[in-house]
């Protein structure tokens, strides 16, 4: 029992837990900066470790290192709370994310939900976070913020919903299971769309351009981050890492079949259990799958910001109302009638 619960307590906050997440964001960030710039013929991070590798990690220490203001006229509480509720937030939900095993390190029935439910609780930190600057200039962020949630919230949930229905579970385990027996979920119809809307769901998510709109630097300093300094900033410099982290986790986990490898492909049978044999191996399999598949994403979000030009909150919003959504309800009803006339197209494993 001692060592079961010690055990529980290296995986929350060693691996693949806390540490290994934290790591494995500016990783991430790293490989975003490094593409993006690459796109745009520059060099990108270069300095800081191996073509720049550690330079993410050497902005967030000069970061908490730097003076830490807190305007006077701010609400002083909330001004200090948000900063440190957006990491623990996505930290949280990165629990659920199996990374290196088919489950995560946390996990009960209906998860997928919970985690849906903590990606809005950050959106709702932000509009927070600006509203307690007391500044113009962030109130004006925020409220962008808030129009946003309100405009792609439905047609995420919605898309992460579809492979649910497809797998008849709402618990990620066993979403990640369905895809071992029954193939990747954007291979089957009409999940490949709700994965491009997914995709598309999570550039205002995460602030990421073209829907930047809430911290447009050319309207508004820096949005509702522009009181924010020293390690305030920081924090919501690492938190945006660990929703972009989360995104992507997420996206890898409901369409593209979670930690699994190629051995899940016919005639690779014997491969799957040599690696269900040995527990040393199979954590190192599933880690280094979970790794490739999440990068992959993060250049797909990537290439959409080197490719699109920051739209008005008009246009984003009429554009989730107008086309994501109703899509999105489309999607969402030819999967439930697709699972209930025709069984045989999403089996029942």
């Amino acid at each position: 029992m001692v060592l079961d619960i010690f055990l529980g307590i290296l995986q929350i906050v060693l691996f693949p837990g806390i540490v290994f997440c934290i790591g494995l964001t500016f990783l991430l960030e790293w490989i975003d900066r490094k593409y993006y710039a690459d796109l745009q013929n520059r060099m990108g991070p270069l300095y800081v470790g191996w073509r720049g590798i550690l330079q993410p990690f050497a902005d967030f220490i000069k970061l908490m290192a730097k003076e830490d203001i807190t305007p006077k006229a701010a609400d002083r509480k909330m001004f200090t709370a948000t900063p440190l509720f957006s990491v623990v937030v996505p930290l949280l939900a990165l629990l659920f994310i199996p990374i290196a095993n088919i489950t995560g390190v946390l996990s009960f029935q209906g998860d997928l939900i919970f985690i849906l439910f903590l990606t809005t609780i950050v959106a709702i930190l932000i509009i927070l976070a600006g509203y307690s600057s007391m500044n113009r200039y962030s109130s004006i962020g925020a409220a962008r913020a808030g129009l946003q949630l309100m405009g792609y919230e439905i047609p995420l949930t919605l898309a992460a919903l579809t492979p649910a229905m497809i797998a008849r579970s709402l618990t990620i385990t066993e979403i990640v299971q369905y895809q071992a027996v029954a193939g990747m979920s954007i291979l089957l119809f009409p999940s490949m769309i709700a994965f491009g809307v997914f995709i598309i769901t999570l550039l205002p998510e995460l602030e990421k351009i073209p829907m930047d709109i809430p911290e447009a630097e050319t309207e508004l300093v820096a949005g509702w981050q522009t009181e924010f300094s020293g390690k305030k900033y920081a924090f919501f410099r690492l938190s945006n890492n660990l929703e972009l982290l989360l995104g992507a986790g997420l996206a890898v986990t409901l369409f593209l079949g979670g930690p699994y490898g190629i051995e899940k492909l016919p005639g690779l049978t014997a491969l799957d259990l040599v690696i269900q044999g040995n527990i040393v191996l199979s954590t190192v399999w599933y880690t280094v799958w979970f790794l490739i598949k999440t990068a992959i994403v993060v250049l797909v979000i990537t290439n959409l910001r080197a490719l699109f030009s920051r739209y008005r909150i008009d246009q984003m919003v009429r554009g989730a109302w107008r086309y994501l959504t109703p899509l999105m309800i489309g999607v969402t009803a030819i999967t439930m009638l697709l699972s209930a006339v025709a069984p045989g197209l999403y089996p029942v494993v």
